[in-house]
């Protein structure tokens, strides 16, 4: 094992001893009977923030840290790093603060997974073929725009040019002219 991915594990294992021990100190409560229904909650418990961690980990999305949590705690809230995940590039002792968003690039240095890339591995993510997980690795896209995105494709089949994404509420002007680099629709 190389000094670099040593000392990764070294950080990440750290985190997860914090991310553990602040888990321990959470009070249990019983969890509600399911009732078919996903809620999100809006607000973090007291003394945590949320922050959106994508890109190269194990489940992006939005977790709850401690207020004084580093990005290596986020990363690990997440789930871990991904094989090929590009650690190196994002500093992992660097504090989060509430509504940040921490993207963890991947082996070509971008932070999208780029699975529903046209040939599944590289270049733009195609907004025909991705999921919402995929789609959440672009720069402003959270869980909420991604499902929405998802389900405009869903009810009125495939896109036939990027500006169609102006269909989609929440996307507008600026957004796409953000994502237009980032995106095709092959």
């Amino acid at each position: 094992m190389g000094e670099r991915t040593w000392k990764l594990g070294l950080s990440l294992a750290g985190a997860a001893v914090v991310v553990g021990g602040w888990l321990g100190s959470v009070q249990k409560t019983p969890a509600p009977a399911p009732s078919g229904r996903v809620t999100i909650p809006v607000s973090a418990p007291s003394g945590t923030i949320r922050v959106h961690v994508a890109g190269w980990v194990a489940s992006p999305g939005v977790v709850s840290v401690p207020d004084d949590a580093l990005v290596a705690d986020a990363v690990a809230a997440a789930g871990g790093l991904r094989a090929g995940a590009f650690a190196d590039a994002i500093n992992l002792a660097a504090p989060v603060s509430a509504g940040a968003q921490i993207v963890v690039p991947g082996p070509d240095g971008s932070g999208a997974t780029n699975e529903g890339a046209p040939g599944g591995g590289s270049g733009p993510i195609s907004i025909n073929r991705a999921n919402a997980s995929d789609l959440e690795a672009l720069p402003g896209v959270g869980p909420v725009l991604a499902a929405r995105i998802v389900a405009h494709r869903d009810r009125n089949g495939p896109f036939e040019t990027v500006e169609d994404l102006l269909e989609v509420p929440g996307i507008g002007e600026a957004k796409l002219a953000a994502l237009r680099d980032l995106i095709t629709v092959p």
